[in-house]
């Protein structure tokens, strides 16, 4: 167990009164043991207790022989997995269990439990916003191969592959530069694709004039990055240098905005009054962004609904875009870290305006 995690989670959970707490996401249970067990439709749950003892449930199918620091207690395909949890559960207490936790498990533990008090938790997701050193060191590094990343897809336009191929070549690009694989999948989409956020890839070809929307991500050590780059073939019309200049300044008033202190919504307000005042603001049609580390989207967004303030060590995207419908759209994201004055950028891409030949 990372005990300095461990300690920021109990701490929390004395603070909101919650004596135990049942943990079933995978990567959170990686980010408190450094293991990670994915264990399909069979349960996994840490159960921690705020002053007491920290307890891995795990099937045997999926061995873990290191040493984590805690009680594991395995069992079988043959055994009732939440019977053997609720045996260890504290009855006449708080429970918190973890949001994504499915219900066939929940509700058979509320059933043997009925004298505890069942909460949904955000302790752990919470805690994860906010990365240590060695986090954003890891997160630098994923950021920088995913850099190199564009820099090769852009080489590969004036080939004119198919957008999904040029998905699929782009998995060959990460391991070359030493990535552990995709965070997401990637959305390349050529000129009126691109007007739609969340293009799935086709046998679509790139046409002069189009503008092409490059928005991928890897892993590397655990940790993901993500970026967007939005660039043009051949030729950029005047409309569309018009919208990348919105776009563009957009991102960069985000990026000013980001100080510890500043409310998430704000830094949205940032990207999007000026998105507005341009007469675009109906055409940007999704929050400025997203936490991300150990999983591409984690707790935590850059939206107009986001009160929360910001503070040093959390990381999330700034993204903001246009989006013409039947036309082109235009997208330009980054990674942020919040520093003790503002921000680092962790994407080190160029952002001009860029015309393929």
């Amino acid at each position: 167990m990372n005990k300095h995690r461990l300690e920021k989670i109990r701490q929390e959970m004395e603070r909101q009164n919650i004596p135990q707490l049942v943990i079933s996401d995978p990567a959170s249970i990686f980010y408190l043991t450094g293991k990670w067990i994915h264990p399909g439709e069979r349960m996994l749950v840490l159960y921690i207790e705020a002053g007491g003892e920290c307890k891995l449930f795990v099937n045997e199918l999926f061995p873990v022989d290191e040493d984590l620091g805690l009680e594991k207690i395995f069992f079988n395909d043959m055994a009732d997995p939440v019977k053997l949890l609720s045996e260890h559960v504290k009855d006449g207490e708080t429970l918190g269990v973890d949001k994504n936790w499915p219900a066939r498990f929940l509700l058979r533990l509320m059933e043997f439990k009925k004298g505890c008090k069942f909460v949904t938790s955000d302790i752990v997701e919470k805690v994860r916003m906010k990365k240590d050193p060695s986090e954003i060191d890891l997160m630098r590094k994923s950021s920088k191969i995913n850099s190199e990343a564009v820099k090769k897809i852009l080489e590969l336009i004036p080939e004119r592959y198919p957008e999904k191929k040029i998905g699929r070549m782009l998995l060959e690009i990460y391991e070359d530069l030493g990535a552990d694989g995709f965070s997401f999948e990637p959305i390349i989409a050529y000129g009126a694709n691109a007007a739609d956020p969340h293009h799935v890839p086709g046998d679509f070809t790139v046409k002069e004039g189009d503008s092409i929307v490059i928005d991928i991500g890897c892993v590397k050590d655990s940790y993901c990055s993500d970026m967007t780059r939005t660039v043009f073939y051949k030729k950029a019309s005047e409309e569309a240098r018009k919208i990348y200049s919105i776009v563009l300044e957009a991102n960069m008033k985000a990026i000013e905005a980001v100080r510890p202190g500043v409310r998430f919504c704000d830094i949205d307000v940032a990207a999007r009054n000026y998105i507005e005042s341009a007469g675009y603001g109906r055409y940007f049609t999704h929050r400025t962004g997203h936490s991300i580390g150990i999983e591409v989207h984690e707790f935590g967004d850059v939206s107009a609904a986001n009160m929360e303030r910001v503070e040093p060590g959390m990381i999330f995207s700034i993204e903001p875009g246009i989006y013409i419908p039947g036309r082109l759209g235009v997208r330009i994201e980054d990674l942020v870290v919040v520093t003790d004055n503002g921000c680092e950028v962790l994407t080190v891409c160029d952002k001009n305006l860029t015309i393929i030949e």
